[in-house]
Order: structure tokens, then C-alpha cells, then sequence
């Protein structure tokens, strides 16, 4: 292996699973929602959609159930 590689000549090439990570939707929700979980991510310098998306995941690896419906 070499010491010291010239990637300034590599030639970049798209990610074929990147279409597989993510996956843009629209939910309909209460204004109140949404600028509560823009405090919290202003908060963590991070945007509102990452953090509800990992509230939504963190929700499904703990198999956390709805306390109501609503």
C-alpha cells in the first residue's frame, strides 16, 4: 500500500444506495409540533426533520407503543 495516495485525480462517482437511506414524505401536523421540535434542534444545531427522524427511529428500536390516539 502506498504512503501517500493523489485523490485530486480520483474521479467521484454517485452512491448507489443513497436512495436507500432516506426517503422524503409530507405529514400533515400541528404547527405546535413543529416549532417545538425546532427549539429542541436550535438547541442541538442540528435541523427539525433530523431530529423528528430520530425521534421516529429511536421510538421504533425501543418498540415504544402510542399512549393514545389522537
Amino acid at each position: 500500500m502506498k504512503q501517500e495516495y493523489d485523490l485530486s485525480t480520483m474521479k467521484s462517482r454517485p452512491n448507489p444506495y443513497a436512495d436507500k437511506l432516506k426517503r422524503e414524505i409530507t405529514i400533515e401536523t400541528e404547527e405546535s409540533v413543529i416549532e417545538y421540535f425546532r427549539k429542541i434542534a436550535q438547541k442541538r444545531n442540528t435541523s427539525y426533520q433530523e431530529l423528528i427522524s430520530s425521534y421516529l427511529k429511536e421510538c421504533m428500536n425501543s418498540n415504544r407503543e402510542l399512549s393514545h390516539q389522537g
